[in-house]
């Protein structure tokens, strides 16, 4: 029975900035710059948080179903590194701001960058074991940066936004291999946020942990999936992005483990089948659990992969848990992304000056975890505001009170 992806769509922020003037701005070392492999960074405003990431990806997914369908959705899985109480999830808030139906399970799951994945996986075993035929989930990868990476060499490589997937048996997009994953997993302290205003990473053991967990999790999914070969079995390989350069340099390792490819191989099959998933994350930055499903609209945008075809997936979340797995594309899958016009999206956000950008990250630490009471005051960047929200129907966050957050719609 197939199950996977039948409709996936990103929300990309409204605004942007020029990656190379952060570095100027800030005083980092450019010779460090070209290993980002990125141009520009989406950015969040004020009135954003990631419940309004999660509900601006989703419901342009959600207006393209029937009343038959939006009612088949009986599963809300949020995966974020974003949350905004230990006990409440933002699915909550998510469920009542997309009107989805009450006969509906909803929960966040965490695990650093890995989320996003463990939602979809929790999703698809939860619908192919489902009675109802019908049945849909609706898996969203969402979160917000902090405040807390500013001045450091991480800013420059933090996006803002969210991927939504609809995952059913009508999977147009992405038919996931039921059973073929390759899981590693070991505790480690790479990074993590353990409060609101404090991001701590450690870049060495950071890298170490992805490239050991790409190349086990391979390995352990060879050993579930006979005869699989990483150069061959796949036609492209869509990888978790915290920036563009990490992925060059865990595809070459990978490829000298497996393939044992010299340096003119390695860099013909990056540019094949790598290089398109990261067109996308060059422009919008780690959207973190929502990483490599970015990765993977940019292969849909950007890739003309000759559908249907087999394609190799790699998530990893620090801390640390990842996973190796596979799907087929639909032979429609890149229409149906297609659909969405993510790149439209990215051209028509508002590049920011410097003095806008260090003004609406300042302001953005007010709505953070914790915050008891908060009226959101837009007048500080009413230009920003009116230009890019006012009419556009999109969420935003309106005030807090006694904890609780209130949204409206633009």
């Amino acid at each position: 029975m197939a199950v996977g992806i039948e409709a996936i769509n990103a929300y990309v922020a409204r605004a942007r900035f020029d990656v190379a003037e952060l570095f100027r701005g800030r005083g980092l070392d450019l010779t460090r710059f070209d290993n980002l492999m990125m141009r520009e960074k989406s950015v969040n405003l004020p009135c954003e948080d990631a419940v309004t990431n999660a509900v601006n990806a989703a419901r342009p997914l959600l207006d393209r179903l029937t009343a038959e369908e939006r009612e088949a959705v009986e599963l809300l899985v949020v995966g974020t590194e974003s949350g905004l109480d230990l006990g409440k999830p933002i699915s909550t808030y998510i469920h009542h701001h997309l009107g989805l139906s009450s006969r509906c399970r909803s929960f966040e799951v965490k695990h650093a960058c890995y989320g996003g994945t463990a939602a979809l996986q929790t999703a698809a075993g939860i619908i192919g074991a489902s009675p109802v035929a019908a049945a849909k989930a609706l898996v969203i990868a969402a979160d917000a940066p902090s405040a807390a990476a500013r001045g450091t060499y991480w800013e420059p490589s933090e996006g803002a936004g969210a991927v939504a997937l609809l995952v059913g048996r009508e999977p147009h997009v992405l038919e996931l291999d039921p059973g073929a994953s390759g899981l590693h997993t070991f505790e480690v302290m790479d990074t993590l946020r353990p409060r609101p205003d404090l991001d701590y990473v450690d870049s060495d053991v950071s890298l170490l942990s992805y490239l050991t967990c790409l190349e086990r999790s391979f390995a352990a999914y060879r050993e579930r999936v006979a005869g699989a070969d990483v150069v061959d079995s796949f036609a492209h390989l869509v990888l978790h992005t915290p920036f563009g350069g990490m992925v060059k340099g865990a595809h070459r390792k990978l490829l000298r483990a497996h393939k044992g490819l010299g340096p003119r191989e390695t860099a013909e099959d990056f540019t094949r089948r790598v290089a398109p998933t990261l067109r996308h994350g060059a422009r919008v930055g780690n959207l973190f659990s929502a990483s490599l499903y970015l990765a993977l609209c940019s292969l849909l945008d950007h890739g003309e992969p000759e559908t249907p075809c087999r394609i190799g997936l790699f998530s990893y979340g620090s801390g640390c848990g990842s996973e190796f797995f596979s799907g087929v594309l639909g032979e429609d899958a890149v229409a149906t992304a297609g659909r969405m016009r993510i790149g439209a999206a990215l051209d028509a956000r508002r590049a920011l000056t410097m003095a806008e950008y260090d003004a609406v990250t300042e302001l953005g630490g007010d709505r953070a975890f914790g915050v008891r009471d908060l009226v959101v005051d837009t007048k500080p960047y009413a230009d920003l505001y009116g230009d890019l929200f006012d009419g556009a129907g999109l969420l935003t966050l309106d005030r807090i009170e006694n904890f609780h957050r209130l949204y409206s719609w633009s």
